[in-house]
């Protein structure tokens, strides 16, 4: 991952994306802002998949929506990670974007240090699926499990997970006990190292 981590910024929204890449220009990120999903994708090179490169996109806006953009990308065959930020009312259609392969997202009003935190996390997991040596622990999960473990290490809670997955929460809720025990862990922070490559 180079040493600067990009993050592109598509909002319609001036104030919230000068705000917002003010915030990432101090947690020492390189950030490129866009008004729009045309205007970001008329400049996006994405021979690169999204290496060291996050997209930070909200789900409503004029003309492409951020499920719009986040089908192009995907008829590229990009795999540049995707946190979107949406309102309360838009997270069903947050829940159809993860089920896509968006790596989270954050419902606003959010703190700086969730997006912050969420825009790391979308960093590693995609440097743990492309660049790393594989992780013979995770090697042991299902691949439910594993979908499962994609959504704990983005922080959705249970009801969420079963949202995107469309199982029941009880069914996550064994999922999830399984995986710990596979893993050998015993508590949230532990099953993050692992997932992250730190375990």
């Amino acid at each position: 991952m180079p040493a600067t981590p990009c993050v592109y910024l598509v909002d319609d929204n001036d104030g919230f994306r000068d705000s917002t890449a003010w915030l990432l220009e101090t947690a020492d990120f390189e950030v490129r802002a866009f008004a729009s999903g045309t205007a970001f994708l008329t400049v996006y090179d994405n021979t690169r998949h999204g290496d060291g490169e996050c997209l930070v996109s909200d789900i409503r806006m004029p003309q492409m929506s951020g499920l719009q953009l986040q089908d192009e990308l995907l008829r590229r065959g990009s795999t540049l990670p995707l946190v979107f930020v949406t309102a309360h009312g838009d997270v069903p259609l947050a829940v159809e974007a993860m089920r896509k392969g968006a790596s989270n997202f954050l419902e606003k009003p959010f703190s700086d240090d969730a997006l912050i935190d969420a825009i790391r996390t979308a960093l590693c997991r995609e440097r743990v699926q492309t660049g790393s040596p594989p992780n013979a622990l995770l090697d042991k999960l299902s691949p439910r499990e594993r979908q499962v473990l994609d959504l704990v290490v983005a922080s959705k809670p249970n009801k969420i997970i079963a949202d995107i997955l469309g199982i029941s929460i009880k069914t996550v809720e064994l999922h999830r006990a399984n995986m710990m025990g596979k893993l050998g862990v015993r508590s949230l922070p532990e099953l993050m190292k692992v997932a992250l490559g730190h375990g």
